[in-house]
């Protein structure tokens, strides 16, 4: 199994929790898994990524080019794209939330996880029953059958420890 990761699961990683001071062990997972087949993200998180001018934004620029963690967009992928934007459309959330949505990577990652089967989408957002503000990636992915977890699970599930350091 591979674990597919949202771009919030990165970027509040480095605001919050596992910044790249204090718990560089996180980073250095993900590098060491991604050459393992076990985590990726794919091309449009990296441009989400690309926004912000950043130590998050050098370490994904670094990691483009030296493993295969940004997957590209492939065919398979993209031709899944039609069914999600359908049920998203189609589904009981306001406008504004539709648009919100359909204009970021969410997409196309869950996208990628219908047609790449076997792939866990990793993200911070939670389903919320009823939820019409906001289109989340488990409210999707609950409906078209993808597995999807959030970052802790995912470490406890692959029994991961970042060990103190002293410095």
């Amino acid at each position: 199994m591979a674990y597919l990761l949202d771009t919030n699961t990165l970027i509040q990683a480095k605001n919050e929790y596992y910044g790249f001071d204090i718990c560089p062990g996180y980073w250095n997972w993900i590098e060491e898994a991604t050459l393992l087949g076990d985590v990726i993200s794919i091309k449009p998180v990296l441009e989400e990524l690309r926004d912000g001018e950043d130590e998050l934004t050098a370490w994904a620029n670094k990691l483009e080019k030296e493993s295969p963690f940004f997957q590209p967009m492939d065919q398979e992928a993209v031709g899944k794209i039609a069914k999600v934007v359908e049920w998203v459309q189609n589904g009981d959330f306001k406008e504004q939330a539709k648009r919100d949505f359909l204009t970021r990577a969410d997409p196309q990652l869950i996208a990628y996880a219908i047609a790449h089967e076997g792939v866990t989408i990793v993200t911070h957002e939670v389903h919320v029953e009823g939820e019409k503000k906001k289109v989340k990636i488990p409210t999707v992915c609950r409906a078209l059958g993808i597995p999807c977890e959030r970052t802790f699970s995912m470490l406890s599930r692959e029994k991961i420890q970042f060990d103190l350091t002293w410095l």
